[in-house]
């Protein structure tokens, strides 16, 4: 017996019962299967960046690229233009809110903070934004809110 740990709830014991240790105890092993000519670890880093970047193309194609290809060119350029510039901005404005939407997909920060079913109220010639109440993306809009509209700095 190795002893017990406790959690704060309940302790649990530190040993494993019979028969289900383990099969390798001081390595773990990974299959990894290429025909490319460099090492391990670079293809593996290779291949973790274009899991991601395959995760952006599914995002586009989800998104404001949905629309092409059509059948001509320069509206093909100017939709891939444009896409391109709405996911960068998207995903710079999850970063800017919070945690949670700096790892969100563009569609959950629409969601979240840009598609807000909020009133625009003009009193005594200044707007109010009439937010929902007992909203529970509040903390990030308003954080991403005062990041954008901040002064710029004096010169």
């Amino acid at each position: 017996m190795l002893g017990e740990w406790s959690c704060g709830w309940r302790s649990v014991p530190l040993t494993v019962p019979e028969g289900r240790g383990e099969l390798f105890t001081a390595w773990r092993f990974h299959a990894a299967f290429t025909d490319s000519t460099l090492s391990l670890a670079d293809a593996e880093k290779d291949h973790r960046r274009h899991a991601i970047v395959e995760q952006v193309i599914a995002e586009l194609k989800n998104g404001p690229f949905a629309h092409a290809p059509s059948g001509n060119f320069q509206a093909n350029a100017a939709w891939l233009a444009l896409a391109a510039l709405a996911f960068n901005l998207m995903r710079a404005c999850g970063t800017l809110a919070d945690t949670f939407h700096a790892r969100a997909t563009c569609a959950t920060i629409r969601e979240h903070l840009t598609n807000v079913p909020a009133r625009l109220a003009r009193s005594a010639r200044r707007l109010t934004l009439h937010l929902p109440e007992h909203w529970p993306w509040q903390y990030a809009f308003d954080t991403l809110f005062h990041v954008v509209h901040v002064p710029p700095p004096p010169a």
